[in-house]
């Protein structure tokens, strides 16, 4: 998929370096995750081998050969009764936001998601005050599900979750079907 000026493809071994210095500013500077200390490198690309051996997307916006944000989609819960449901995570770069990196990558692991077999994704988003991303995974067909509040601790105040959903395929209209869905995790 393309953007204004960027393309949304596969990740690589070779965009972890960035994914890793994004998803770090995002732990240092903001609420969108709850660890306080940004990951190893190695911890990451473990995180995303994990993604990519269950057969879930991880991908990137890219422009001239430079990584402008990622996304991906991971188990929402390792209990087997929620193996048709899925959680998202975005995270653009702090100098690239504004410019529909954010939808585009949504967007597009929102499409591929559907055609897995899943039923629903699950947006988990930190902070009840992050009125971009709500209005974000709203416009993309989310709904509000709730808000667990004060959950977090984060900068010296409390943070809430919020919690929004979207249904994946035919959603809870029918019976889930175990064809499409990745081996090696989705049993657990």
């Amino acid at each position: 998929m393309k953007g204004s000026g960027f393309a949304i493809r596969d990740s690589r071994d070779d965009d972890l370096a960035t994914i890793a210095a994004i998803y770090g500013y995002h732990v240092l500077h903001g609420v969108a995750s709850f660890e306080e200390i940004p990951p190893e490198f190695d911890e990451l690309a473990g995180r995303r081998r994990e993604i990519l051996a269950q057969g879930l997307p991880y991908l990137v916006a890219e422009a001239a050969g430079r990584v402008l944000g990622y996304s991906y989609a991971s188990r929402y819960r390792m209990r087997s009764a929620y193996r048709f449901a899925l959680e998202d995570s975005i995270y653009v770069d702090a100098a690239e936001v504004g410019r529909g990196i954010g939808r585009a990558l949504l967007s597009t692991l929102v499409q591929r998601c559907d055609k897995l077999g899943y039923r629903q994704m699950i947006a988990v988003i930190g902070g009840s005050d992050q009125w971009p991303s709500m209005r974000l995974h709203e416009a993309l067909g989310f709904t509000r599900s709730g808000v667990l509040t004060a959950v977090g601790f984060k900068f010296g105040g409390w943070v809430d979750t919020v919690l929004m959903q979207r249904p994946l395929g035919e959603g809870a209209t029918a019976l889930p079907s175990e064809i499409g869905l990745p081996r090696g995790g989705a049993r657990d």
